[in-house]
């Protein structure tokens, strides 16, 4: 019989599932130590992960594990979801990119004030997007802008093809796609090798470029990006995500007219869609089958 210990902030949703699925040779625990299974909230588990002593799998609600490859412990097998959260990255994309470059907000300030007003724009078609981070949600995006009419760089570490994107480069690269770049995407993980990769000096090589960090707040170094703004190769940053959550009350980026804040909104993790992730896992698991999405402590994703 395998235990299965769950902590996350869609406790009764998940209870709800998991007695309508009534998976084979599963029981639920409230006793940590006795859970050999855990499907969690990463930040929400992690201050608990030390009493999970028979732990062999840990499913992430989340796609980002950062609060738990923080931890020492590894010796078990992590498992984030994958697949679901692309569609959810191009809408919040695509959908901020618009409201800026066709100036919606403008119009609807000019509405309060009965004001006939408008402002001119350009199109998407032609623009060039950079996405940093080439998996299956910057793939997603990709192909996204390109419905629009968008050409678009990918900058992994490997530099190899992807399906969605025009080409792809290198990390070693990225400051050359940047002088090329109208947009720029990042959806990277939190890693040693990302943390701080937008600062200051990358930025530079920007001309103008709208930002936009959905992936993980280290990524970008919060003065290089004020000093960025200032000295005009960013002209707007779009935040979803940053290196403390919730952002503080007295931060600069709240008030900056350059800069759009969001609270971590862009790709929610719905129970559902999570859910058929965990299952067919644990069929795989069953079934003594690898396991998919897992994660590499090492690496970091």
């Amino acid at each position: 019989m395998n235990h299965l210990y769950l902590c996350s902030a869609q406790q009764k949703r998940y209870l709800a599932l998991l007695e309508d699925a009534a998976l084979p040779n599963l029981q639920i625990t409230e006793d940590i130590s006795k859970a050999n299974i855990i499907l969690a909230d990463p930040p929400k588990f992690a201050p608990k992960l030390e009493k999970a002593d028979n732990l062999q799998w840990l499913q992430s609600t989340f796609a980002g594990c950062d609060a738990l490859l923080a931890k020492p412990k590894s010796d078990y097998q992590l498992t984030n979801v994958r697949g679901i959260f692309g569609p959810l990255m191009s809408e919040y994309v695509i959908g901020q990119l618009l409201t800026l470059t066709r100036h919606f907000a403008h119009y609807h300030d000019a509405q309060l004030e009965s004001k006939w007003s408008p402002v001119p724009y350009q199109g998407l078609t032609g623009k060039c997007m950079v996405i940093l981070g080439t998996g299956s949600i910057g793939a997603h995006v990709a192909k996204t802008a390109r419905h629009f009419g968008m050409q678009v760089m990918g900058v992994s570490r490997s530099g190899k093809a992807v399906e969605g994107f025009d080409n792809v480069i290198t990390n070693a690269n990225m400051t050359d796609a940047f002088a090329k770049a109208d947009v720029i995407v990042s959806v990277l993980p939190s890693t040693p090798e990302t943390k701080g990769l937008l600062n200051r000096d990358t930025l530079s090589a920007c001309k103008q470029a709208i930002l936009f960090n959905v992936g993980r707040g280290p990524v970008l170094e919060e003065e290089g990006l004020l000093d960025a703004i200032k000295d005009g190769n960013i002209q707007h940053a779009v935040l979803d995500v940053f290196s403390k959550e919730p952002l503080a009350p007295e931060h600069p980026f709240w008030t900056h007219p350059s800069i759009t804040v969001t609270p971590h909104v862009s790709a929610e993790s719905f129970p559902e869609q999570v859910f058929g992730i965990f299952v067919d896992n644990y069929t795989r698991w069953l079934n003594g089958e690898p396991l998919n999405y897992q994660m590499d402590f090492t690496l970091g994703y």
